[in-house]
């Protein structure tokens, strides 16, 4: 069995700094026996995007592989070790010709599991459907893994079940990100897929979304343009542990976590 752990949008400086005070993440690792864990690591830059010190913060954290959304490539400093590939991927329905690549194929005990990310288009600019490039992947690496995991950064919850259901028996686990907000639908479909619509995100919960309530306020109301500004204290991790069975392929239980 493998217990995967993902965790939803890291928000700036409070984010990482959650993950990181006192050992927090990798204790969490070990107290529940995780094998695998994939951080959204986005928005893990303060004031947004991602840089390549929050991500070398994050996998020195405890990440094994961080996944990105549609800030991934906000700040140039990060392209190089998005070039790189390895432990920090970018959504794979992008343009070619955009910095990193989509998935990795990660050695978990001897299982070879593949981590995939995809961006959704509802709401959304428009790309390549999310579903074509993961399936175009799946395809392409069939014979090079044994079970394979999703992070769909998308704004409809209704694109998220499409795709974990368009998918179910495909991947092993599907977990929504972006809105920074969990939801409470984990669950195994028919096929064996685990899959939840968002896990949420790690950072502070005093202000909107991560962001100071004041600059959220401002843009509803005076809707001129204004920084917004990251909140801080008050923090919280969210997202959810999947346990896998490598043999099958298949998810035999998931849990939400919010702590």
């Amino acid at each position: 069995m493998i217990r995967l752990l993902t965790l939803g949008d890291v928000v700036g400086e409070e984010g990482v700094r959650l993950l990181e005070a006192n050992g927090r993440l990798r204790r969490l690792i070990g107290e529940r026996g995780i094998d695998l864990t994939v951080v959204n690591g986005e928005n893990s830059a303060e004031g947004n995007g991602i840089s390549r010190e929050s991500a070398e913060r994050l996998l020195d954290a405890g990440a094994d592989v961080i996944t990105g959304g549609n800030h991934t490539w906000r700040r140039r400093d990060v392209y190089r070790l998005l070039d790189e590939g390895g432990s920090l991927i970018r959504p794979a329905n992008m343009p070619a010709e955009a910095p990193g690549l989509g998935y990795v194929i990660v050695d978990v005990h001897g299982t070879r599991v593949l981590v995939m990310n995809v961006l959704g288009v509802v709401y959304m600019d428009p790309i390549q459907p999310p579903a074509e490039a993961a399936a175009r992947i799946l395809r392409a690496e069939r014979d090079r893994y044994d079970l394979a995991v999703c992070d769909i950064h998308a704004e409809a919850t209704s694109e998220k079940g499409f795709f974990a259901r368009y998918f179910d028996g495909k991947l092993a686990a599907v977990f929504g990100t972006h809105t920074h907000v969990q939801t409470a639908d984990e669950q195994i479909l028919a096929g064996g897929t685990g899959f939840i619509t968002d896990l949420g995100m790690c950072g502070s919960q005093n202000g909107i979304l991560g962001v100071k309530t004041v600059s959220v306020v401002h843009k509803f109301t005076v809707r001129t343009p204004v920084v917004f500004e990251p909140a801080k204290g008050n923090t919280r991790l969210s997202g959810a542990v999947f346990d896998l069975d490598e043999k099958t392929g298949r998810c035999v239980r998931v849990e939400r976590i919010a702590e």
